[in-house]
């Protein structure tokens, strides 16, 4: 009789895509299970702002700031099982999309394994969109045929090694996590004779706290001290870089031309 009540109020988790920040980035499907959700446990990186899509659910932060966790993941999957155990629904709402490093699928395993109903929303995925905000494609014909995204921090706290794969190859590389590791980054391609390839740094993209620095392997380090870039940041490394310049300089030429003919009238 215990095992059958428990399959009458099993819950479930949706683990929610929350975009890369602004809030007009979730999807419609991702507002949807936030207005369906009894509990939502949501990230450091989530704007609180659309917790307001919920507003009868109980809310927790389990995010981390600084290298503060509010929980450890193990107490994270914990939790998500404890307030599904009563038939409630649980939002795990994950900055950017929760497939992409995001411990998503990790989460999910450990619910099904205790019998919980399990689905994901997936999100709009940093690593694409906030380069695409600044004007900057990960590919472009002529430019990059490819993209890699590196995460710049393993779980053992080291570099990937796929960074050093990646420098040596012709695809524009974005790398997340990595500004504790941006020296290291940048040597890894100096080594490959690409000091003059060039790169950006967005910290907080598509948010009001957005700050972006623009250089060359060889003097991003410099960028990054003077503008005072850090985590949360993305790091984009290639010549798709070059795109964003050139969209200002083909409004400036329009812009110019519109005065001349304003002026002969």
């Amino acid at each position: 009789m215990e095992n059958w009540n428990w399959l009458m109020h099993k819950g479930r988790l949706t683990v929610v895509g929350a975009g890369p920040g602004d809030v007009d980035l979730i999807t419609l499907k991702g507002i949807k299970a936030l207005q369906k959700a009894d509990v939502v446990l949501y990230d450091a990186l989530v704007d609180t702002k659309l917790l307001d899509y919920a507003p009868d659910a109980e809310k927790i932060f389990v995010g981390k700031r600084k290298g503060c966790y509010a929980y450890q993941q193990e107490q994270i999957n914990e939790l998500i099982i404890n307030r599904a155990r009563s038939n409630k629904h649980v939002v795990r709402l994950k900055g950017g999309d929760p497939f992409v490093f995001g411990r998503g699928a990790e989460e999910m395993e450990f619910a099904a394994k205790h019998g919980l109903e399990v689905n994901v929303v997936p999100g709009i995925s940093s690593s694409v969109s906030v380069p695409a905000s600044q004007d900057i494609p990960v590919t472009k014909r002529g430019a990059s045929e490819s993209f890699w995204v590196i995460t710049g921090t393993t779980k053992d706290h080291k570099l990937s090694k796929d960074v050093a794969l990646a420098a040596k190859s012709n695809a524009t590389v974005v790398i997340l996590m990595g500004m504790s590791k941006l020296s290291e980054i940048m040597q890894l391609f100096k080594s490959e004779g690409k000091s003059n390839i060039p790169v950006a740094i967005i910290q907080n993209g598509t948010t009001d706290k957005e700050k972006m620095g623009i250089g060359t392997v060889a003097s991003i380090e410099y960028k990054a001290r003077e503008q005072q870039l850090s985590n949360p940041a993305i790091i984009v490394i290639g010549e798709v870089v070059n795109h964003r310049q050139k969209i200002v300089n083909i409004k400036k030429e329009y812009q110019q031309k519109e005065e001349v003919l304003l002026e002969k009238e």
